[in-house]
């Protein structure tokens, strides 16, 4: 009996001693970090080895050594860590810091590239186990991103790939971080393009311009400017307004003027764009009616016949003859920016809705960035 409960005893320690083993999270291994070699920049090598430590210690993949217990070790073993870039003398150190690992590297600026390397080398071993080297744009105020996504790359970490092309790729969308001064895809620029007209402003137009029409083809060029201003660039989105003073009707002979006033949302990602807002026109108009089929001015008619009711309803519509007014309608408009190079080339359609007739069109722009 007493050997039996023996038994029982002994086999219910070692299943608790299981459980608590599989409970119990495997010590991670120490990585000392002592100066990051630093060139180009105002960060000295204890400070971009500051910056190192704290990055490193946020992927929580090793347990970092406190910046201060290395400082008193360093202090109390009488080492030199001002020039102790290579493997033995980091090896040596290592040891003495009772480190599994040691991280080294160098935050350089070369020409106009910001080179990024960095060596994690194996106390025991005594070898380099990992080393990564990046390559960013001369993009210094984001150097602490940059030590980042090297770090995590050379651990093997995922990476936002749109974070990465914003630093690396020259022709990349422009956002917050890659034009830390413009902070927004600016496209700014000449817009021309075609419009057509649908419903029954195509009679006015193709009228001629004894009935007071404009004797032209629905169907017209457009030429102006698209002035923008961003008031907020967040993320990978930013909103805007876009001020668009066009001038359609150029090849028919034609002037007529147009402001539109929208509020945009685009991707700095893709170069996506969605806009819309209000369009003003101003046109020349004149109160009148259609006798059998045939445009009639009011003024005409009352003229004409001074006693004599019109015999048709009376509306305001577009004539030649008729006086300049303000009116207005409401436009929306999707689009995408394409890249060249440095130069943006935004493709945008657009439709108008009106009672007197729907209007779709296409323009295409282009701007160059310095």
């Amino acid at each position: 009996m007493h050997m039996k409960k023996n038994i029982v005893t002994t086999v219910f320690c070692l299943l608790v001693l299981s459980a608590f083993s599989q409970n119990t999270p495997a010590l991670k291994e120490k990585v000392g970090v002592l100066y990051i070699d630093s060139k180009g920049f105002s960060l000295d090598p204890v400070q971009m080895g500051n910056l190192t430590r704290l990055e490193l210690d946020k992927t929580c993949v090793y347990e970092v050594l406190d910046k201060y217990d290395v400082q008193y070790l360093i202090e109390k073993e009488g080492l030199k860590p001002d020039n102790c870039y290579g493997k033995i003398c980091l090896v040596e150190t290592g040891r003495k810091l009772r480190a599994d690992k040691m991280l080294t590297g160098s935050v350089e600026l070369l020409g106009e590239r910001v080179v990024v390397s960095f060596r994690l080398i194996d106390i025991g071993t005594e070898s380099v186990e990992k080393s990564q080297v990046m390559e960013f744009l001369n993009l210094r105020p984001q150097v602490q991103l940059m030590i980042e996504l090297t770090l995590r790359q050379m651990l093997g970490l995922p990476n936002d790939p749109n974070v990465v092309n914003k630093l690396t790729q020259a022709d990349d969308y422009e956002s917050a971080l890659n034009l830390p001064d413009v902070a927004k895809l600016n496209l700014s620029g000449p817009r021309m393009g075609m419009t057509v007209f649908t419903g029954d402003i195509v009679r006015r137009l193709e009228d001629t311009e004894r009935n007071g029409g404009l004797n032209v083809r629905p169907i017209m060029f457009q030429f102006g400017y698209q002035f923008e201003t961003t008031y907020l660039n967040q993320g990978g989105l930013q909103a805007l307004f876009e001020f668009i003073p066009i001038i359609t009707g150029l090849d028919q002979g034609q002037v007529l003027p147009s402001l539109s006033i929208l509020h945009g949302v685009r991707s700095n990602k893709n170069g996506f764009e969605f806009a819309f807002g209000p369009i003003l026109y101003v046109n020349k108009e004149a109160d009148g009616f259609y006798n059998n089929g045939t445009w009639t001015r009011l003024v005409d008619w009352e003229r004409a016949n001074p006693d004599t009711p019109a015999p048709a309803e009376v509306t305001r519509k577009l004539d030649s003859r008729g006086e300049p007014r303000l009116t207005s309608s409401f436009v929306f408009a999707f689009g995408k920016s394409f890249k060249s190079g440095k130069m943006n080339i935004p493709i945008n359609a657009f439709f108008i809705p009106n009672k007197s007739g729907h209007r779709f069109g296409i323009s295409v722009g282009f701007n160059g960035r310095g």
